[in-house]
């Protein structure tokens, strides 16, 4: 979802956030919900739903004017009921892909925790291996992407969450195993929904 995420907030008019990059964040300043999530963290441990719904929540009221794109939120139906009581939520894309899949190029995935940039060990992999190409800083793999936590992942009750949004008419599904194969349709769909950047601008990214 990361690929399709920066396709489609380079082709249209939307603020992306990701779950895991605001508890990141809250962790590197050392606020009271990143000491908090990097406990559960330590243990194993998803962290929970409160935490979770708690920094989405609080980032959102600062971009009240502006459309944003959720990266990994909500996973469960309690996340869902919160950020629903909020917020109105226009469109949600559910990925169809074999979760094999899915497992094997999240756990080659690394980044550099200073500035975000992401590396796949299989199709496009740092100069240097285990450091970032620009800083030569070395960078490591997110929590959500170990194997173990992935694992654990899962095995979380998504269908729930998808019957959740199903009914309110706002769920749309993309099958597929590769990006290029699935953002056409995803492209076509949100031209109708998401005002563009670059109304003239092709499909290709």
């Amino acid at each position: 979802m990361h690929t399709l995420a920066l396709r489609i907030t380079k082709h249209f008019r939307l603020k992306k956030f990701s779950s895991w990059d605001l508890i990141r964040e809250n962790m590197l300043r050392d606020t009271e919900i990143g000491v908090l999530a990097k406990v559960f963290m330590d243990q194993g441990k998803l962290i929970p739903d409160d935490v979770m719904t708690r920094v989405t929540l609080h980032q959102l009221k600062n971009f009240s004017q502006e459309s944003w794109l959720l990266c990994g939120f909500p996973r469960t139906l309690r996340q869902a009921e919160a950020l629903d009581r909020v917020y109105q939520i226009h469109l949600v894309l559910n990925l169809n892909v074999p979760s094999e899949v899915i497992q094997q190029r999240l756990s080659a995935r690394w980044i550099h925790p200073g500035s975000g940039r992401v590396y796949n060990l299989e199709f496009k992999p740092p100069k240097v291996v285990g450091v970032d190409d620009l800083t030569g800083e070395p960078f490591v793999q997110r929590e959500d992407d170990r194997p173990e936590t992935l694992a654990k992942h899962w095995v979380l009750p998504t269908k729930p969450v998808l019957e959740y949004y199903r009914k309110k008419g706002v769920l749309e599904t993309f099958s597929g195993t590769e990006t290029n194969e699935i953002w056409p349709c995803m492209h076509a769909l949100l031209q109708t929904k998401v005002p563009q950047i670059d109304p003239k601008a092709s499909v290709i990214p």
